[in-house]
């Protein structure tokens, strides 16, 4: 058809039958001959056509219900990106019929995410998006909506074992790697570096052991791992007195501790510590622009963050439901986002610093 748009009226011209007869044939509906459908099924093949979803779905009044199951940014204001990117999404989709519900649980009380998966489970929703920070506690979760055949697209945190429709994010493995990489320029040979990881039981993230794993697995195949004291500490920020105290047994106790990799967005939570008692020695690699994490990144405190894009990791999630359910396309297993490397020489690449808004890297 030398790249035309080929309409249901071509196909009916070229089969002689009514347009009527092809919607039939192409929707499986109404009678048919057997002859008759072949026909039509054979031109349809012939001519490439591709029915044209998304204005089915504009002009369809078919209502599709998506829950989000995120964090409640009131206890870490890390999740307020997420929120965005899926408000965001749902704004540009409602004219399909698309409605995002949000399901806010605490972070930091797995009971909080239990009884909001359940309240989920027990609404009549055509798709879920959702980050399982709380891995033992998800797991009968995704496999009660797998068996419901209820999509669901897991952010931030991959779980591969249980067949999600798809996962948004980074590689935890590639991005803790890099981590290693950029921590490792510039330290003296030999020296200490720490791996601090926030608010959250390391048994139960599978996304911090991963980073965890992908940092250590940077020296050891560089075959430099004898060379430094690769140390691990889990620290909880909620209580400062106890936080200053757990994180002054390294800094104050081994002189030689040149680095520390923050496996979460709090890295400005060590960078504050570090100012106050006027320490410069330490390098810090963190995640995430925070503004907090920005203010410490401009001030040198932190060296580098590593952009996790939490906004587009929402704003994708709701579109691949969308994709999967309203336009009927086929949807990516895995969507990695890139691994970008945040300096304060570049940040203004990624952050509109008059406005202080995160700019959307799809």
């Amino acid at each position: 058809m030398n790249n035309k748009v080929v309409r249901i009226k071509d196909i009916a011209l070229k089969a002689n039958v009514s347009t009527g007869t092809v919607d039939r044939v192409l929707h499986e509906r109404g009678r048919v001959s057997q002859n008759v459908k072949e026909r039509i099924l054979e031109i349809i093949k012939e001519m490439n056509y591709e029915p044209n979803l998304m204005a089915r779905a504009l002009g369809s009044s078919k209502k599709y219900v998506f829950a989000a199951l995120i964090p409640d940014e009131q206890y870490d204001p890390y999740w307020h990106a997420p929120k965005m990117g899926i408000t965001s999404a749902e704004q540009e989709l409602k004219q399909y019929g698309i409605v995002v519900t949000l399901y806010l649980f605490n972070p930091y009380n797995a009971d909080s995410f239990i009884e909001n998966a359940k309240e989920i489970t027990n609404q009549n929703v055509d798709g879920i998006i959702l980050s399982p920070i709380f891995y033992r506690e998800v797991l009968p979760f995704l496999k009660q909506w797998k068996e419901s055949q209820i999509p669901f697209v897991l952010f931030n945190t991959q779980i591969p074992d249980h067949n999600p429709l798809s996962y948004i994010g980074q590689d935890s493995y590639q991005s803790g790697y890099l981590a290693g990489k950029i921590i490792h320029y510039g330290l003296p040979d030999p020296c200490s570096i720490l791996i601090a990881h926030f608010d959250e039981e390391l048994s139960n993230a599978a996304h911090l052991s991963k980073k965890e794993q992908g940092f250590r697995s940077y020296f050891k195949q560089k075959h430099i791992e004898q060379e430094y004291n690769i140390l691990e500490a889990e620290l909880n920020s909620s209580d400062f007195f106890k936080f200053s105290e757990r994180l002054s047994e390294f800094v104050e106790n081994i002189p030689d501790l040149k680095g520390i990799f923050v496996t979460t967005s709090k890295a400005f939570k060590v960078a504050s510590y570090l100012k106050q008692r006027h320490i410069k020695r330490i390098k810090i690699v963190g995640y995430d622009l925070l503004p907090e994490n920005i203010r410490y990144l401009n001030s040198g405190f932190i060296s580098f963050l590593i952009n996790q894009n939490p906004t587009g990791q929402g704003y994708w999630g709701v579109h691949q439901l969308a994709d999967h359910l309203v336009f009927k396309k086929e949807v990516l297993a895995l969507k990695y986002l890139p691994l970008d490397i945040v300096t304060k020489e570049n940040l203004n690449y990624f952050v509109d610093l008059d406005n202080d808004d995160i700019i959307l890297n799809p």
